[in-house]
């Protein structure tokens, strides 16, 4: 129970990534808010679940971000951990840099950083009392240049960043913000876009030669969320079985260099 009591905010939270953390945390005693933005598939959810309640949020209605905060400090008293778990990029249309529409780059990279600038400005204000973690969900995709999702990758790195910002300005208030990057994990949302050539395709430069769970990513985020990670802020855990560690070439070189 390494999160008892803990009241913890976790975006984007009805599927996937989202509904593992909400799950772990809620297991390790967490007083856990899901912000989403269809109330009643949130709200089903909440009813199987010990300590959980809901919280609007619609990534469209950017003060939605600030207001889903207060929402919780008013409820709970307190906010302790703000997990900015949402994220979106529309694969059909956010392409490589010369054929990504601009206006498409712009609304990718707005959505991405707002939601997680606008709810990290507003938790502060109720942390700054006793302090608190803040936790960003990027992407492997903000450190390793792939060739295509422009705008996804470069909202992603400039998440890195922020995360580090945050770490160092709000550090004073006994606020920790880390970030927890995700490789390709086996969600709903993989298994309806990328089609099985491209999965295997890129499961051959990962070593340890498999997509992720959602319970996996959810581990990492309960560590920052907790307090055995209370001297560690500005950190950019990256969780993908070690996709970028090796050469270029690993995927078409391991298979016939790896001996036992």
């Amino acid at each position: 129970m390494q999160l008892k009591d803990k009241v913890i905010l976790v975006t984007a939270s009805t599927r996937g990534i989202g509904l593992a953390i909400v799950k772990k945390c809620a297991q390790e005693g967490a007083r856990v808010y899901m912000a989403a933005r269809s109330m009643e598939r949130a709200q089903e959810i909440a009813n199987t679940l010990d300590g959980v309640k809901c919280v609007y949020n619609d990534a469209t209605k950017p003060e939605s971000f600030s207001s889903m905060v207060e929402d919780v400090a008013r409820d709970a008293g307190h906010i302790d951990v703000l997990i900015n778990n949402f994220g979106t990029s529309n694969p059909g249309k956010d392409l490589d840099f010369v054929n990504t529409d601009p206006q498409v780059f712009l609304d990718t990279v707005n959505l991405n950083l707002r939601s997680v600038f606008m709810a990290s400005q507003t938790a502060v204000k109720h942390m700054a009392g006793h302090g608190g973690s803040i936790i960003n969900i990027s992407s492997v995709g903000g450190q390793v240049p792939d060739i295509s999702q422009v705008a996804y990758g470069t909202s992603k790195a400039a998440i890195n960043y922020l995360t580090k910002l945050i770490a160092v300005q709000e550090a004073h208030h006994k606020i920790r913000c880390n970030a927890v990057l995700p490789g390709m994990t086996a969600t709903e949302a993989v298994e309806k876009h990328l089609s099985n050539d491209f999965r295997n395709l890129f499961l051959r430069h990962i070593p340890l030669g498999r997509m992720g769970l959602p319970e996996e990513i959810a581990e990492a985020v309960c560590y920052f969320a907790s307090d055995a990670s209370a001297y560690t802020t500005g950190q950019i855990l990256t969780v993908s079985g070690g996709f970028g560690l090796g050469t270029p070439v690993y995927g078409d070189l391991a298979k016939k260099t790896i001996r036992r």
